[in-house]
Formats: structure tokens, C-alpha cells, sequence
């Protein structure tokens, strides 16, 4: 488990137009926020 103030370990996501996007891509580059949320037709 990542412990606050860790970098984060890399890993493979897919973008919304299913392109493979690493996380080590962004490295020096830009600041990265990942965030996830339920589906919108979703109950919360």
C-alpha cells in the first residue's frame, strides 16, 4: 500500500478513447490527479 507523501507506483490506465496511458509518462512533465467517481446513471 502507497503511504501519504510516497510517489505513486506506476501503472497502465485506458483513456476515454481506450488509448493505454501510463503514469510514467507524465513524469517531470505536468502535475497528474486521478480520480474516480461513480457511474452518473448510477444511486450515490
Amino acid at each position: 500500500m502507497t503511504q501519504v507523501g510516497q510517489p505513486a507506483p506506476d501503472f497502465e490506465l485506458g483513456d476515454q478513447f481506450d488509448r493505454k496511458i501510463k503514469l510514467s509518462s507524465f513524469k517531470g512533465k505536468c502535475n497528474v490527479m486521478l480520480l474516480f467517481y461513480p457511474l452518473d446513471w448510477t444511486p450515490t
